[in-house]
């Protein structure tokens, strides 16, 4: 892979798709970034995964971690709605700030945190469940007991994920009968549905075709209207097709981070260049 290959990657990005925009929160200053990494490191026992990492996360864009396997990219997409909190002797320094509150001083309850930071991850996981219960499954379990009320938020949902007219006559049919790239837009929808602010995405096409991919990445850029998008990927052209801002990451720091264009045509770090042209990696 070359300068011009990559940047030809940039011109075929998707384009984002007609949809309806919500009006923009005036309390929301789009300048003030969503997610802010102040210092921060992680170890897995004493082990050092993460080492003082910082950078700030725009909002309603889509921002791409990079780096190769090992490198704690999704370790740090895991610290963001405290997910590593399950793993046992895991510790972290610094601090997370949401939308300017930290999230371990500021957002003490966890599943408070998990509604505002959605998660979807490299395997697509529906539940053994029928369609309408996987997305009504999170504003069920956070109080709507309303049929009609949650009758529209899955429609919402899985109108915003481009799933509403493949499934609207089979809800009741089981999620595991949809076809993959299905499954991982209902794991979307579930994530949506109880409009969180931010949408972390581990690895989420790594097991899907090249079509069902396509289509993942123009929701990510059609979703970024109303969300903060995160990605961990592997596929180094993707970042280039769909991110605004891309970090890369070396065994546990934070080598380079910027709007990717610049960061895939102009490296400012010779590590980051001699990873993107494939000298290691």
């Amino acid at each position: 892979m070359n300068e011009i290959r990559l940047k030809n990657e940039m011109k075929n990005m998707p384009r984002e798709m007609n949809v309806e925009k919500t009006a923009p929160d005036p309390a929301r200053e789009p300048s003030t970034p969503m997610v802010e990494i102040d210092r921060v490191a992680f170890f897995y026992g004493n082990q050092p995964a993460l080492k003082n990492i910082s950078m700030s996360i725009p909002r309603n864009k889509v921002t791409a971690f990079i780096g190769p396997s090992g490198c704690g990219k999704s370790t740090l997409l895991r610290c963001l709605n405290r997910m590593n909190d399950l793993v046992e002797g895991a510790r972290m320094e610094g601090a997370i700030r949401i939308g300017g509150k930290d999230i371990h001083r500021e957002i003490g309850d966890v599943s408070a945190l998990r509604k505002q930071v959605g998660m979807v991850f490299q395997k697509f996981n529906p539940f053994p469940k029928t369609i309408f219960e996987n997305v009504a499954y999170g504003p069920t379990i956070h109080g709507t007991k309303d049929r009609n009320a949650l009758s529209a938020i899955v429609e919402k949902s899985l109108r915003a994920t481009a799933l509403w007219d493949e499934v609207k006559d089979r809800l009741n049919d089981s999620a595991l009968r949809l076809s993959g790239g299905q499954q991982q837009r209902l794991c979307i929808a579930r994530a949506i549905a109880v409009e969180p602010e931010v949408l972390l995405m581990d690895e989420p096409c790594s097991a899907l075709d090249p079509l069902a991919t396509a289509r993942i990445e123009e929701l990510m850029v059609e979703l970024k209207r109303n969300y903060t998008i995160v990605i961990v990927t592997h596929n180094m052209q993707q970042a280039a097709r769909i991110a605004d801002k891309t970090g890369f990451l070396l065994l546990g720091e934070l080598v380079e981070f910027g709007p990717t264009e610049k960061l895939f045509t102009r490296p400012a770090d010779q590590r980051t260049e001699d990873y993107i042209t494939g000298r290691f990696g």
